[in-house]
Parts: C-alpha cells; structure tokens; sequence
C-alpha cells in the first residue's frame, strides 16, 4: 500500500558557510546546495549572509542585504541563480550616465 504524504516542503532552519547552503527541511530532510549557486550570496560579506529570514512559512529564504531569494524547491531541483546579462536588463535601468550626457553637437 502506498501512502502519499500532504503538504508543501518547507525550511525549519538554515545556515549558510562559506561553501554551503544548507537548509533543514520540517520532514527531516537536510538540503545542501554549493554558495556558487547563488552568485550574490558568493560576492556578499559573511555578516550579510548571516542576515537572512524565511519566508512564507518556510518555501524561502531571503536576504535583505544582497536583495537575493531562494526557494526549497529550487534547491530539492537542483536549480542554480543565474547572473543577468546586460541583454536582460531593461535599458531603462543599464546605465544612468546615459540619461545625463548632453546631445552631441
């Protein structure tokens, strides 16, 4: 007989290192993931990785800091934060230099 068990995986606690992700999940399940999978939570400070809260009730962190979210999902598939490219970048937001330089004469 097969029994399905309900409910949405979630975080219990977390704790980053200098290598690792690692998130302790409320079935009991412990998550690792490698820092370089999240390229703005490898250039941040240790103290601005320490500065962290779950969110929702548990289906993410976030990092104030480095303005950065990670899902347990996103984690349990394997699926690393991808650095934006300049293409992918509204224009509006590329460069502000841009805006202030006077027409060409």
């Amino acid at each position: 007989m097969n029994t399905a068990v309900s409910g949405e995986t979630t975080i219990q606690s977390l704790r980053v290192t200098d290598d690792e992700i690692i998130a302790h999940l409320a079935d009991g399940r412990v998550v690792s993931v490698p820092l370089a999978w999240s390229w703005r939570l490898s250039e941040a400070t240790r103290t601005q990785r320490a500065n962290y809260r779950i969110i929702g009730t548990g289906q993410g962190v976030h990092w104030p800091d480095v303005d950065e979210d990670l899902s347990v999902e996103g984690m349990l598939q394997g699926i690393p934060a991808r650095r934006p490219t300049s293409e992918s970048i509204p224009s509006g937001h590329r460069s502000a230099r841009r805006k202030s330089r006077p027409p060409a004469r």
